[in-house]
């Protein structure tokens, strides 16, 4: 079993706001005079400036002092960089009944398109690996991001999300937690464990995902956003995990590999049930008014997949590497 690594510098910036970030958080804690925020959403500058933001939360980063964390004008400058994000997630997001939203994620377009059809069908190992390199960036938190919400519910929403959590973390087994199953896959596949060694690599689609993770989970407000993802992303993982596994048999992929996804396919299929019964419907029963929140974060986490899967797929079919 492979221990992931600790991150060891900050990222490259990517424009103005990300240089502003990187700069601060290399210096002492002061105040500040941020700059104003106005950015693409979804642009890669914004992107890591967030990024970096929500990581004082997590991990940090080696030389950063950890009292940045709650640095009065750098929460202001995160709070500004939040509000154009979520702006164009609600935006970009049509809403509609919870019941109705969840049960067109358990229909499946035949033919399919999308990067786990792509690599079951055309993946070589570059595709594949780059694949995982993408991933890192999330599968190495893993569950971190869902643990914020575990406060903020409470019964039966409370009690499920918390069953599911459990076993995202190995069920009190390190060795088990999928965070580290996904560091043996990378190590199986001479890629690197060291939490976040890819940020540089990858480009916004694939940090967007686990910033919007970080959003839903640090806001009380959006908390059934973050049970909304949480349940889109349990109900659309064994499918996809199968797929990736159709492609690493043909490829001939060693066990570490193939266990992190064979645990997915198994596992979130129990989980797809709890969430969607246990957790979102205890949530609805508890709070009705969260209804709406709950949508956004089902079909936010669809547009940042679409996104990203636009990304990838773009680059495999004309012949490019996905990573930056």
């Amino acid at each position: 079993m492979v221990m992931p690594a600790v991150a060891t510098r900050l990222p490259a910036a990517r424009g103005p706001l990300s240089e502003y970030v990187r700069d601060v958080l290399s210096g002492p804690v002061r105040e500040l005079s941020p700059p104003a925020v106005d950015a693409d959403p979804h642009g890669e500058d914004l992107t890591l400036a967030l990024h970096l933001c929500y990581e004082l939360h997590y991990q940090g980063f080696p030389g950063t002092d950890p009292d940045w964390e709650w640095q009065p004008d750098l929460l202001r400058l995160r709070g500004a960089m939040e509000a154009v994000f979520l702006d164009a997630l609600r935006a970009e997001t049509p809403g509609g009944d919870v019941e109705e939203v969840l049960a067109e994620l358990l229909v499946e377009e035949v033919p399919g398109r999308g990067v786990s059809h792509f690599l079951a069908e055309h993946g070589t190992w570059e595709h594949v690996r780059e694949y995982f390199i993408h991933r890192s960036i999330y599968h190495l938190k893993e569950a971190d991001p869902h643990a914020w919400v575990i406060p903020r519910l409470r019964g039966r929403a409370k009690a499920a999300l918390v069953a599911v959590e459990f076993d995202e973390y190995g069920g009190g087994r390190a060795e088990d937690m999928h965070s580290r199953l996904y560091a043996d896959l990378l190590d199986e596949c001479g890629l690197s464990t060291e939490y976040l060694h890819y940020l540089d690599d990858v480009p916004a689609p694939a940090i967007a995902t686990v910033n919007m993770m970080s959003l839903f989970g640090l806001h009380r407000s959006l908390r059934a956003a973050l049970c909304g993802h949480f349940a889109a992303a349990e109900i659309g993982t064994p499918p996809s995990a199968a797929r990736v596994l159709t492609a690493l048999d043909r490829l001939g992929a060693g066990p570490a590999t193939r266990r992190f996804f064979a645990e997915h396919v198994e596992a979130d299929a129990v989980h797809e049930q709890i969430m969607r019964h246990d957790v979102v419907g205890g949530l609805v029963a508890d709070e009705p008014d969260q209804a709406a929140t709950i949508v956004l974060g089902i079909q936010a986490t669809g547009l940042m997949e679409q996104r990203m899967g636009e990304h990838l797929l773009s680059c495999w079919e004309s012949g490019r590497s996905s990573l930056r």
